[in-house]
């Protein structure tokens, strides 16, 4: 029976490492190896096909002669370069060869660099449609010269021709053009009318710039040849009219006054004009140019949809101890069980951008502040415009107009972030009209998560610029959530489970839920026996009674310091390599040692614990907090009420990581994220990220509840372990165990317990585990019966229990007495 169980699950392993050679992937040595070659070679290419425009008619001769090592040629890669550029250009398709050179290289680089060589999926359809259009236009216009074409260009052509004549090739010719043009190039009617209508306007500028040049340059004439010697007469103030009406466009005026003659001067007339400037305001004003701004609108990247689940392929190392042997048919989550809320990429408003920037632009500038640049960055719920301001303008005369802009845009949520971290600009947030919906299976499916080297990776959205935002729950180390009511807090929560699920086997991770609600997370009472951690003799692992909620956070204080002396034990100085020593079986099981799963502990509503158990509460959150994050427990604090006395400062000098949804006032969002700006949220799931200084907003991917009954179902439908994952047990000063406890229900290892406890003279159900080598339940169920028969003391907190036997002899006695 034992011989066909070890074959059975060495058939196994062998079927799951088929398995994991089947879905073989490049890892990054040889990503950067292949891309290295690639670009290589392209560079060969572009060497080979330059010398043979140069020696191809001396070398062509030595193509059929490859074998003959006396043949000697002339191209620079050899004969192997001869015969590759004959082979692709001659016989391929001519000069569109050299766009083979492009593709190589930029495939290359993108695998040396690590990018994902799916985005090139486009460059290569399109690349090779111009190869073969280009190749049969050369061979239909340079058939006297074929090795532009190629033969495939020359053929092709020909065999075009056969069946719809020249004119019809040309025709099928031009039509592919229009279609690359369009579709690569994206070439539209609008964009040449608009180019039509720049270049006539620049047209009109210049000439309108060189006949004012030639104005300019006109002759003044002296306004002294109009003086008269003889007496003025009617007639010749007429005349002066008519010259004062000529020469308002000298901008002078001719003082008439002054030439009028009198009695007294009769004979001393002085006819030369006074001229005096006319008023600048007469002329017709100059027309400047508005400045337009350089508005720059950038479109989010599309990331790579990995269709199914990368955890899945895992393959566990040869020799080393494997914690998911337990459940080795074990299969995660499908991607496929989520749903996909929209069409997965963003519709840009163009017209919408338009209005907003102009907006934007008109409103600063009645401020007489001056716009240098502008950009915008559309994401999911909330476009990002990028301004740069003119030099000499501070920027605390923009962050003090978020009114006025949100007046302006008639929007609810602008915020102003002056400036941009790492960025020389300011950023003003503005609520899309028609926000797109995030899903979680476009978050769960994208490579950034499928491939993140995370202990505990979270995908909890999308960014403003539309990529998936990751964070690693190991290295957070805990997290707070808060936000009013309705704002996406319980969505939040099941999008950190859901993350969580996809990535991590039932062995490696325990969840410990408190859901004072009863309704939130019920739904994960389905893999209670797969990742839910309880206390023993509890019936439901979801607490949901308050009361019970002090008894399971002291019960983890006692788990975080039984694993401190676990790692104390092992010197090492965190959980993961605690696991690294035991998966290489340099730990003992028998002294103790086990394989340590991650217990990540979910909390609900917070507020609710604060009121009915108050500093019972706070004070075990506080120290795992504080001392659990080497030991692998993480907390994850939900609360609708984000005021001080909830979120004391115990608690958020050991959160830094923190997400804020709407709140209601600036004083929530200080109170939560130490500065204002979840006040300005749009709800929905709009959240604000922190983790020290930087502020992320990012849109929580939605995951609703029939998805995550889907996903339960998927995972407790499988075969699980015999029970839940069991806390150690906790006695309270009130809770004590019975004093009067029947000898004969005393355990077999009474009396040895007994004897290590008074040898030691120090009394933790720790000590027995490793001298007796018995798990935690059962030496703890021995210190309560040492506690019952009095040989031990009451339970003390963290401190061992005092022993009140001091020698053997004295434990001798104690025995002889009780027979």
């Amino acid at each position: 029976m034992a011989k066909s169980t070890k074959k059975e699950t060495l058939d196994k392993k062998s079927e799951s490492e088929s398995k994991g050679i089947k879905s073989w992937k490049l890892t990054k040595q040889h990503r950067i190896v292949f891309g290295a070659l690639l670009v290589l070679f392209s560079v060969a290419l572009l060497a080979a096909f330059v010398s043979f425009f140069i020696y191809g008619q001396i070398d062509q001769s030595a193509v059929s002669e490859l074998t003959d090592r006396k043949e000697e040629v002339q191209n620079w890669l050899g004969k192997f370069g001869a015969y590759l550029a004959d082979l692709i250009i001659y016989r391929g398709f001519g000069i569109a060869s050299f766009l083979f050179v492009r593709l190589f290289f930029l495939t290359g680089m993108y695998l040396v660099l690590g990018l994902s060589v799916k985005k090139l999926k486009g460059t290569w359809f399109w690349d090779l449609f111009a190869i073969i259009i280009i190749s049969v236009l050369f061979g239909f216009f340079a058939t006297s010269v074929p090795v532009l074409g190629g033969t495939i260009g020359y053929e092709l052509n020909l065999f075009i021709q056969d069946y719809i004549g020249k004119t019809g090739t040309l025709l099928a010719l031009i039509f592919g053009l229009i279609i690359y043009l369009i579709f690569k190039i994206q070439v539209s009617p609008e964009k040449v009318q608009s180019f039509f209508e720049s270049t006539k306007k620049e047209i009109s500028e210049d000439r309108a710039e060189s006949a004012m040049a030639v104005t300019a340059n006109e002759p003044s004439y002296n306004l002294e040849e109009f003086a008269v010697e003889e007496p003025v007469e009617e007639e010749d103030e007429e005349l002066l009219d008519n010259i004062h009406l000529k020469t308002v466009n000298s901008q002078f005026e001719i003082n008439k006054e002054a030439l009028k003659p009198t009695i007294s001067s009769a004979s001393e007339i002085n006819l030369e004009p006074t001229l005096k400037p006319l008023p600048m305001d007469i002329l017709p004003p100059k027309e400047e140019p508005v400045k337009d701004e350089a508005f720059v609108i950038e479109k989010a990247v599309e990331e790579d949809i990995i269709e199914d689940n990368l955890a899945s392929r895992l393959v566990s190392d040869f020799g080393l101890f494997d914690p998911t042997l337990d459940l080795s048919n074990y299969k995660y989550p499908t991607i496929d069980l989520l749903k996909e809320y929209s069409s997965g990429g963003i519709t840009i408003n163009q017209e919408e951008l338009e209005e907003n920037k102009n907006r934007i632009v008109e409103t600063l500038r009645n401020y007489k502040i001056e716009i240098a640049q502008i950009k915008a960055t559309v994401g999911p719920s909330v476009t990002l415009y990028e301004i740069v301001p003119e030099a000499g303008i501070r920027i605390s005369k923009i962050k003090s107009l978020e009114d006025d802009i949100a007046l302006s845009l008639s929007a609810l949520g602008i915020r102003i972030i002056a400036p941009i971290p790492g960025k020389g600009t300011i950023g003003i947030e503005v609520p899309n009209k028609n926000p797109t919906m995030v899903s979680m299976k476009s978050v769960i499916g994208s490579a950034k998560f499928q491939e993140a080297e995370m202990e505990l990776p979270i995908a909890l959205g999308k960014t403003i610029s539309n990529e998936t935002f990751v964070v690693d729950l190991a290295k957070m180390p805990h997290l707070l959530m808060a936000g009013a009511t309705g704002q996406g807090k319980s969505v939040g929560l099941n999008a950190v489970i859901t993350s969580l699920l996809y990535k991590k086997h039932p062995a490696e991770i325990k969840f410990v839920m408190v859901d004072p609600k009863k309704v939130e997370l019920t739904l994960f009472n389905k893999i209670e026996r797969h990742y839910l951690a309880k206390l023993p003799d509890t019936d439901d692992a979801i607490i949901t009674d308050n009361a019970k909620v002090v008894n399971t956070l002291n019960s983890l204080c006692v788990e975080m310091d039984n694993r401190y002396n676990l790692l104390k034990d092992a010197m090492v100085r965190n959980i993961k390599e605690y696991n690294e020593k035991f998966k290489s079986r340099k730990l003992n099981p028998e002294n103790g040692h086990r394989f340590l799963p991650y217990i990540v502990l979910v909390v609900d509503e917070f507020a609710d614990l604060i009121m009915t158990a108050g500093k019972e509460v706070e004070m075990p959150i506080a120290r795992l907090a504080q001392l659990a994050r080497a030991i692998g427990i993480h907390l994850i604090i939900a609360t609708q009420r984000p005021s001080v006395n909830v979120i004391t400062g115990l608690i958020k000098a050991n959160f830094p990581a923190r997400i804020a949804f709407r709140v209601s006032s600036k004083i929530d969002s200080r109170t939560i994220l130490d500065t204002q700006g979840a006040d300005q949220l749009i709800g929905r799931g709009d959240l604000l990220y922190s983790n020290g200084n930087d502020v992320v907003r990012v849109q929580c991917a939605f995951v609703d509840t029939p998805e995550v009954e889907k996903i339960v179902d998927f995972v407790g439908s499988q075969k699980a372990y015999a029970t839940a994952y069991l806390l150690p047990e906790f006695v309270g000063e009130d809770g004590g165990v019975n004093l009067e406890m029947d000898i004969s229900e005393r355990d077999t290892l009474f009396r040895e317990a007994a004897e290590v406890i008074v040898n030691a003279q120090q009394g933790s159900a720790s000590l027995l585990q490793r001298k007796l080598k018995l798990g935690y339940n059962r030496a703890g169920r021995l210190i309560d019966q040492l506690e019952a028969a009095g040989i031990v003391g009451p339970f003390e907190g963290s401190k061992a229990r005092s022993v009140n036997i001091q020698d053997m002899a004295s434990l001798d006695q104690f025995f002889n007495n009780e027979n």
